[in-house]
């Protein structure tokens, strides 16, 4: 599509722009809308596990329910407290939802159907998710109020706690896949088991890491049992409490973004990508992105599960699960992984 568009009328410099403007919005937009569609989803997950009905009123089944509840915010009016520092206050949530954006342009749909296919994708994604915690702790800060400064603090501690075993785990992947490129690590699961099983979590090296990666991803995104930071109970609404308007809209699709994007990694790493769950030929004429947005859409159920049928941690329990459990184990399987791949394969003995 790039060649194409640089060699149209518009000249190769901007039909070089116009291209990547065009793939950007091909994903940014259904994205957008996947967003909607998940948060109606997760309703409808927890009210039928609740045995009621959840959205049912506004369109066929309570569909528009998601766009309805988006004009209503953007109808509303912008308060900004009068003792909050409105700069920070206002950029928070913009960045926020940037960060939760941009770190789909490494995301591979297809064997080439990616934006910026980057040979450190994964270290990427790991650097924009780091970011990630800025706009929680610019928010907490900004709005000058007691439950969104603890709510920021908590995030922060949550967030930087869990990213360490995350990196541990991602260690563990990248050893046995020998690449950083998400492409490559997509390949090399390929036939992973016995040559006919597609996915890394079916391999009893890696099924521990994928695991903990899981549980990592439901701290990472403040989603239950470790939504300490929004936990009702103790600080209202937490960062967002003096939020209104677009504004906590921006947080609310940063939020959602966030658990497609982990959904999406988990499924990358773990469950094959846009490979089919069985290495056989006839289920490779389903296009590649069908299968991985399949799995993204298992993964969020499994979100939506645990939110709707496990309590909420103290936070006492999920540092000690973060630093005494994860921490040490997934260090643990690094030396496993490293160890098994040196002396029980050719792969790092030449």
């Amino acid at each position: 599509m790039v060649a194409a568009f640089q060699n149209s009328f518009l000249g190769p410099v901007v039909g070089y722009l116009a291209a990547y403007i065009l793939l950007i919005l091909l994903i940014t937009l259904p994205l957008l809308l996947a967003v909607a569609m998940i948060v109606y989803a997760d309703r409808k997950i927890w009210a039928a596990m609740q045995m009621r009905r959840g959205p049912n009123v506004v369109g066929p089944f309570g569909v528009l329910q998601s766009f309805a509840d988006g004009l209503k915010l953007f109808m509303k009016e912008t308060i900004i407290p009068s003792g909050a520092n409105k700069g920070i206050f206002l950029i928070a949530p913009m960045i926020t939802f940037t960060l939760a954006l941009i770190s789909w342009a490494v995301i591979p749909f297809g064997p080439e159907a990616v934006l910026a296919d980057i040979n450190v994708g994964i270290l990427y994604i790991f650097a924009i998710s780091s970011m990630g915690v800025y706009g929680i702790i610019m928010s907490g800060w900004a709005s000058n109020s007691k439950y969104p400064f603890l709510g920021g603090l908590r995030a922060a501690a949550q967030m930087v706690s869990y990213e360490v075993s995350i990196g541990f785990v991602i260690v563990c992947v990248v050893l046995y896949a020998s690449s950083f490129n998400l492409n490559d690590i997509v390949l090399s699961q390929k036939g992973n088991i016995l040559g006919v099983v597609n996915g890394h979590i079916f391999n009893p090296l890696l099924f521990p890491m994928a695991i903990i990666f899981f549980i990592s991803a439901l701290a990472e995104t403040n989603r239950p049992p470790f939504d300490l930071p929004e936990a009702e109970a103790e600080l209202v609404a937490g960062y967002q409490v003096e939020y209104s308007s677009m504004a906590m809209a921006l947080f609310f699709l940063g939020e959602y973004a966030n658990i497609l994007l982990m959904s999406a990694l988990t499924s990358i790493l773990f469950l094959g990508g846009w490979l089919p769950p069985v290495n056989w030929a006839p289920l490779y004429i389903v296009p590649g992105f069908v299968w991985l947005f399949a799995k993204i859409g298992f993964m969020f159920f499994v979100f939506a599960w645990v939110k709707a049928t496990v309590p909420r941690y103290r936070y006492d329990q999920l540092m000690r699960l973060g630093w005494k459990v994860f921490l040490p184990l997934s260090l643990f399987w690094v030396f496993i992984v490293s160890g098994w791949l040196v002396f029980f394969t050719d792969k790092y003995n030449g």
